[in-house]
């Protein structure tokens, strides 16, 4: 029974653990977004085997003293699609001609008067980030100590906290959102992407706040059926005390002695008994 409770409990700590490892991988990558962004082709040179660049051909003049090029490429050859990633932190470009990329400050291309709203986005990742971290804890000392915990506080704290992470990591999605589509369409032209869409660590941040959400109604579930198994069991309790004996009272006809009358000397009164007296108690008492 006990190995049965520690499961039970060790479910419920899954989708919180879930929900914090989530939100790190997010905020640490710089896959929010991905796209292609179209940049003019550089030319070869002398480089004639290199790809993703202009090919030209030489002549001379008489003189020897000019060269003129000779450009093939024409109309949307001249150009070429660079992919791309960002992240809340930097933006990433790879680079033609090698594996590498080059990034830079994600803070440094996004409009100025935007970017108080990306560090409130930031603010509110990290204070997710720590709310579901203080509910990871919670539920971890009720898997490691099964008693002297109060456990109905401990799934009322975890209910909140959690909650409240999940609202925290939705607002800070819609601002990064925002934040985004704004740098898109007034960002430098250096950086504006052809195409674009959302990546794995977007996918990763609203999964985190649908684990949160989760875990939240499970507290709230075992929170309310806790509180309505005690309220059963102190109300039995109440009835127990206040429950009659074991006891039969007896009928009223069998409580009451049939008494006659009869006349006696000096005031007194004879009073025969009839029943609930022994065999060998005299039939008549008398009274004065």
């Amino acid at each position: 029974m006990d190995q049965c409770a520690r499961q039970q409990r060790a479910l419920a700590l899954l989708p919180v653990c879930l929900a914090l490892t989530f939100s790190l991988t997010a905020v640490g990558s710089s896959y929010w977004c991905e796209g292609t962004r179209r940049v003019a082709k550089p030319l070869c040179q002398d480089r004639p085997g290199v790809l993703h660049c202009i090919h030209y051909s030489h002549g001379s003049s008489d003189n020897g003293s000019q060269a003129v090029q000779y450009i093939w490429e024409m109309g949307d050859d001249k150009f070429v699609e660079r992919r791309f990633h960002v992240g809340l932190w930097q933006s990433c470009e790879e680079t033609l001609g090698s594996t590498g990329e080059n990034c830079r400050s994600f803070q440094s291309v996004i409009p100025a008067e935007e970017q108080g709203v990306l560090w409130l986005s930031i603010g509110a990742e990290v204070l997710n980030i720590l709310l579901t971290l203080t509910s990871a804890v919670l539920l971890g000392s009720r898997v490691r100590h099964h008693s002297g915990f109060h456990w109905l506080k401990v799934d009322a704290s975890v209910a909140i906290l959690t909650v409240l992470a999940g609202l925290l990591a939705m607002v800070a999605h819609m601002m990064y959102t925002t934040i985004f589509q704004i740098t898109v369409n007034l960002g430098p032209e250096d950086w504006k992407p052809q195409t674009w869409d959302y990546g794995w660590s977007y996918c990763l941040a609203w999964g985190s706040f649908a684990l949160c959400m989760v875990a939240s109604v499970m507290a709230t579930s075992r929170y309310t059926a806790a509180r309505r198994g005690l309220a059963v069991n102190n109300s039995g309790q109440k009835g127990s005390r206040h429950s009659p004996q074991d006891f039969q009272k007896p009928k009223a006809s069998e409580s009451v002695w049939e008494t006659e009358a009869a006349p006696s000397p000096a005031g007194c009164g004879l009073i025969s008994v009839s029943k609930h007296l022994p065999p060998e108690a005299p039939g008549k008492v008398s009274m004065c």
